[in-house]
C-alpha cells in the first residue's frame, strides 16, 4: 500500500509541534556548536555593553559601540570601531556569522 503524503506531513507536523521525534544533538552539542570556529559582531549601546562586559568601566554616553562574542556568546572583545571588531575575529581565524 503506497505511503499517503497528507499523512507523512501531518506526522512530521505533529512529530515538530509535540517533540516526539529524537534531538539531531544534544544540548552539550548544540552549546558546543561552533565554538573556536564561529563568531559574530553585535552593536551595543553603552548600557548593554555594560551587562556584556561587566568588567569594563567608563564607557562615555552616546557612542557606538561593537562586541565580537564566540558562537555561544562568550564576549571576546569591545571595541568603537566595526572594522576593528572584524579584524580580531581574522586574526583569531574565525567566520563571521552575519545574523539577522
Amino acid at each position: 500500500m503506497p505511503i499517503d503524503r497528507n499523512d507523512e506531513r501531518e506526522l512530521a507536523t505533529h512529530e515538530f509541534a509535540t517533540g516526539l521525534r529524537e534531538p539531531l544533538m544534544s544540548d552539550e552539542e548544540f552549546a558546543d556548536l561552533g565554538q573556536g570556529e564561529w563568531a559574530y559582531i553585535r552593536p551595543l549601546t553603552p548600557e548593554q555593553a555594560r551587562h556584556v562586559f561587566p568588567t569594563v568601566d567608563d564607557l562615555p554616553a552616546g557612542v557606538d559601540l561593537y562586541a565580537l562574542l564566540a558562537a555561544d556568546g562568550t564576549p571576546i572583545v569591545l571595541t568603537d570601531d566595526k572594522g576593528t571588531a572584524i579584524s580580531h575575529a581574522l586574526g583569531d581565524e574565525l567566520e563571521i556569522a552575519h545574523l539577522h
